[in-house]
């Protein structure tokens, strides 16, 4: 019996019980469908945070207060402070690294802002004119904080558009006074929308010079520097050059650490990795099951149509085609069940994102393909033994199974 032949009884014997082929599909249907939709969930995951960080700035560094150990157990980021990072220390990185393009100080604090009767608690953001270039974050009305504005300490507020329309609605924000803690500030700008992005609101903040930040908060030093280089390549450089001048200003103490946005990156990429592999071993589990299922229906079918089978071998079939006939079964079963969970979730995953914003997806190919395949090698496992225990029947004790 050739090929063709045999895959047209197997298909027969299959399409003569419908329903019981259609629920053993089911178990390979689910396996698969799930495998391409946890996948696609964790990749989607990964490429939007990959998305977000670098949609905030490109090779960054970020220089906080506070050296960070690994060494002898726990100690607090600020342990071992000598003093803080300064307004003079991102002056000083400007003028003498070279390799970076930009060297932005913030202060960052909380308050409230007040127009007339209305007012709101929001974040503040005080910084210098790179801060645009550096976050890509850039004003749409008016104008952003200058470098005149720091030099002075003006009280210039430029403000998020969430700020502004609950504090202005509809009319022009530009030209009026706020009052910000208690200091009165002059609108001078709004921000574009922006949205969220990994759960920080940029809409709902306000940005004013550096050296006022530092005289709202109370404070002569900063809550960050952050510094940017032109090239990826040139940030391992940049960070040695960073160090060696920081150091030399704070008394020879490394007293402060340097986060890279690509160490940032790397480190949510392995998380989300391992989050991933784990989400789709488990959706793994239900194709086991799957092919235990295709297993027991084989078996089930063996024994049904042993009259079958000696009547076959007693016409002249051999083992091997016997064998060949049952793996067919098998294989067609959970080769159909992978294409059409193969289907199913790859729609699934499309759709999610249409109905949940917050549920980002994204089906690679080789998730389908690892999918199918497993569901292929599914097939073939779960059926060598019971085509085997078909193939090695004796003839003539199954003509005399009735």
């Amino acid at each position: 019996m050739n090929f063709i032949e045999t895959f047209g009884v197997s298909l027969e014997a299959i399409l003569s019980n419908k329903v019981r082929s259609g629920l053993t599909m089911l178990g390979v249907i689910i396996g698969v469908m799930a495998v391409i939709l946890l996948v696609s969930i964790g990749e989607g995951a990964r490429v939007y945070i990959t998305k977000e960080l670098t949609g905030l700035g490109t090779n960054l560094l970020i220089i906080t207060p506070g050296k960070t150990s690994t060494r002898g157990g726990f100690h607090p980021p600020s342990a071992g402070t000598v003093r803080k990072l300064s307004y003079d220390d991102s002056l000083a990185l400007r003028r003498r690294a070279w390799l970076l393009t930009d060297a932005v100080p913030i202060v960052l604090g909380t308050g409230k802002i007040k127009y007339q009767n209305l007012g709101r608690d929001t974040m503040v953001i005080g910084t210098t004119p790179e801060f645009q270039r550096v976050r890509n974050l850039f004003v749409g009305v008016g104008s952003f904080v200058s470098q005149g504005d720091v030099d002075t300490k003006s009280k210039i507020v430029v403000l998020g558009t969430k700020v502004k329309e609950e504090l202005f609605g509809e009319q022009s924000a530009l030209g009026k006074v706020v009052t910000l803690s208690d200091a009165r500030y002059r609108v001078v700008g709004v921000m574009q929308k922006k949205g969220t992005s990994l759960g920080w609101d940029i809409d709902d903040v306000v940005f004013i010079p550096v050296t006022s930040g530092q005289e709202l908060f109370d404070t002569d030093g900063l809550f960050e520097i952050l510094a940017s280089t032109p090239r990826a390549e040139d940030v391992d450089t940049a960070i040695v050059q960073t160090k060696d001048i920081l150091i030399k200003r704070h008394a020879h103490k490394e007293d402060f650490t340097i986060q890279t946005q690509g160490a940032m990156l790397s480190t949510m990429n392995t998380i989300l990795s391992v989050l991933t592999a784990v989400l789709g071993g488990i959706a793994g589990i239900s194709l086991l099951v799957g092919g235990i299922g295709i297993m027991n229906i084989m078996l089930v079918s063996v024994r049904e149509r042993t009259r079958e089978i000696g009547i076959r071998k007693a016409l002249g079939a051999r083992n091997r085609d016997i064998m060949a006939q049952f793996m067919i079964e098998a294989m067609t079963l959970s080769g159909a069940g992978g294409i059409i969970g193969i289907i199913t979730g790859v729609g699934l995953a499309l759709i999610i994102p249409v109905f949940v914003d917050v549920l980002p997806t994204s089906v690679s190919l080789w998730s389908i393909f690892m999918a199918f395949s497993f569901s292929a090698a599914v097939g073939v496992f779960f059926g060598v033994y019971p085509a085997r225990k078909a193939a090695h029947q004796d003839p003539i004790q199954a003509l005399r199974y009735e």
